[in-house]
């Protein structure tokens, strides 16, 4: 039965059992993906087996004499080299590979404190006011990985965002105090340094050769569990419009159902040849089969500035858009034209009114480059220089 206070809440008791239950439901949640992803693969591993079975020299000999007897053995070669190439990713990225432990002053507003609900009980509305608590520091984690064999080191901006301290855990279990070099609040991405030299580096990939149904490979720490090594395939790419941090939102996250969770967040998404193809970074879902990275080639182009000191500017347009399509109105007016982007607005002192676009244009191509929606027009402005 549910004890019930006074004022008709839950007891303390019972709200922190309740959260107790949540966090139960989270992890089991996870745990079930991960289960159904390996269910899966076993299985089709297993087919792979029984095909090696059927193929196997006493069956040929019975039913199929044209099958060679090497052939007993091709199903098994198949899952052994896929065994084989799965744990060389590994071998390869880790060592450059880092778990970033975060500290920063605790302000009171992380949120609920189930422990002092728990131990002290909720004070009623008559009771003397307790003073203030001796907060203790926010302890946070994270992933990286390294760059440059002289300490530089890719991360997320959100990983170290406010922090006081930042240390650094290599694969070969040393420890080193980082700095933070520089940040990009807008795409989520920063550079830290540790003091240190003759370090493994990563491999960077090229993130728009990626293709949709690759194989990608994710390295990082979830729920502080070091060097976590989780695979998938690649489920998207160009994605757009997930969430804005710091007001901008960019518009080409490669889309991924390795299991990625919190702690992973700064760590690499490899190809099956260990190189990165981009940074995690997001978690829609509490990891029900979505998982989203910094493509590679944003992350070190935003990352290679910011480690030579410089300011992170972007070219912009200073226009509101919309794809064709999108407002009926503005299909209406827009007859025999069925692809591309409408200004509907042009900002004051924005770059566009030294342009000639006018509102109700359409653009259709940037430099050549086809146009046929917003994120992709995003996405071609932000590939130029500015000047």
């Amino acid at each position: 039965m549910t004890e019930m206070s006074g004022s008709g809440k839950a007891r303390p008791q019972e709200r922190f059992h309740r959260w107790r239950a949540y966090k139960a439901r989270l992890h089991l949640n996870n745990y079930q993906s991960d289960m159904s992803k390996f269910q899966l693969m076993r299985f089709l591993f297993a087919l792979i087996f029984c095909g090696a079975l059927t193929a196997s020299p006493l069956q040929a000999q019975e039913s199929s004499p044209t099958v060679p007897p090497a052939a007993a053995e091709s199903g098994k070669d198949v899952v052994h080299a896929l065994n084989n190439a799965f744990a060389k990713v590994f071998e390869i990225v880790a060592p450059s590979v880092v778990i970033i432990e975060v500290s920063k002053k605790n302000d009171g507003n992380e949120g609920f404190n189930f422990d002092d609900l728990f131990f002290q009980g909720q004070p009623d509305d008559n009771s003397p006011r307790r003073g203030p608590r001796n907060l203790e520091p926010i302890q946070s984690e994270g992933s990286g990985f390294i760059v440059r064999s002289d300490g530089y080191i890719f991360t997320n901006f959100h990983v170290v965002e406010g922090a006081d301290h930042v240390e650094v855990k290599l694969k070969d279990g040393r420890e080193f105090p980082a700095k933070v070099v520089g940040t990009d609040e807008k795409t989520d991405i920063a550079v830290i340094k540790i003091d240190a030299k003759d370090l493994p580096v990563a491999q960077m990939g090229d993130s728009d050769a990626v293709r949709v149904g690759q194989f990608a490979f994710a390295i990082g720490a979830p729920f502080k569990l070091d060097y976590t090594f989780t695979y998938g395939v690649v489920s998207g790419k160009g994605r757009s419009k997930l969430f804005t941090n710091g007001g901008y939102s960019i518009s080409d996250y490669i889309q991924t159902d390795a299991s990625i969770n919190p702690g992973n967040s700064g760590g690499p998404l490899c190809d099956i040849d260990g190189k990165v193809i981009g940074m995690n970074t997001l978690i829609n879902g509490l990891n029900r089969g979505l998982g989203f990275a910094i493509p590679s080639n944003l992350a070190n182009e935003i990352g290679q500035q910011l480690v030579a000191g410089k300011k992170i500017a972007r070219p912009w347009l200073g226009i509101r858009i919309e794809s064709v399509g999108d407002n009926p109105n503005t299909r209406d007016l827009l007859k025999g034209i069925d692809k591309g982007v409408v200004v509907r607005t042009i900002e004051a002192d924005a770059p566009a009114n030294k342009s000639d676009l006018r509102p109700f244009d359409v653009i259709t191509k940037v430099d050549g480059m086809p146009v046929t929606s917003d994120t992709q027009l995003q996405r071609e402005i932000l590939k130029k220089k500015i000047g």
